[in-house]
């Protein structure tokens, strides 16, 4: 797909986002949660379904929204509040790590910047990326599994890896779609466009656009 052909397929999705369930971290968004609770969130969905992230989110926030209120849960104390996320004796232990480092070096402050975020411990690109776009409204383009093999079943990039597909949007996709571009092809991914027979002909509405590079078996 050409980038026009991006763009169009992306309006046509805008259309039919509202009816698909948003990612975890943008209900977080639009819920009014802060840079450091879009932060959290992220980091509690990393290898967890959504509605597992979501719950977990909710319990905590309803205990902790600032790193000065996270340091008063005990490590143990978080690990209740988020299981069962994936991994989350490590998350607990990350959660409060990271609040000491925001608490120490930046007055409290979630960084605005992906360099600084890359500096926070298990906060890598994707993290970083969410953080600015969702916790900032600052350009960013957010890769996920899911944003890396559409992007490359469309045809728009080549890429092995994420991190790659990231670079190689940049350069592609015009500067006004990359905070939406995320989210819209998170929902995509986890309804109609999955990893295995994804929805084309029966319920994809860019199904006419896409050449469906890799797809060996869809409905």
């Amino acid at each position: 797909m050409t980038t026009q052909e991006v763009l169009e397929a992306l309006a046509l999705l805008k259309t039919h986002y509202p009816t698909w369930q948003a990612p975890v971290v943008t209900f977080v968004a639009i819920s009014k949660g802060t840079p450091y609770q879009v932060l959290i969130a992220t980091l509690l969905s990393l290898r967890t379904k959504d509605e597992v992230t979501k719950g977990a989110a909710q319990r905590l926030f309803g205990r902790a929204k600032t790193p000065e209120e996270m340091l008063r849960l005990s490590e143990k104390e978080i690990i209740t509040l988020i299981y069962p996320v994936g991994f989350y004796k490590t998350k607990a232990k990350r959660i409060r790590d990271i609040s000491h480092i925001l608490l120490e070096k930046y007055q409290g402050n979630v960084p605005d910047t992906i360099d600084e975020l890359l500096k926070l411990p298990g906060v890598g690109r994707k993290t970083a990326n969410l953080v600015v776009t969702l916790g900032y409204n600052k350009p960013g383009i957010c890769v996920d599994t899911h944003v890396h093999r559409i992007s490359n079943r469309w045809g728009y990039v080549q890429t092995r890896t994420p991190e790659e597909t990231e670079f190689a949007l940049r350069e592609k996709l015009p500067p006004s779609e990359w905070i939406t571009y995320n989210d819209i092809l998170v929902a995509f991914g986890q309804t109609i466009c999955r990893p295995l027979s994804p929805l084309c002909e029966s319920r994809c509405p860019i199904h006419h656009l896409c050449p469906k590079k890799g797809v060996t078996r869809h409905r």
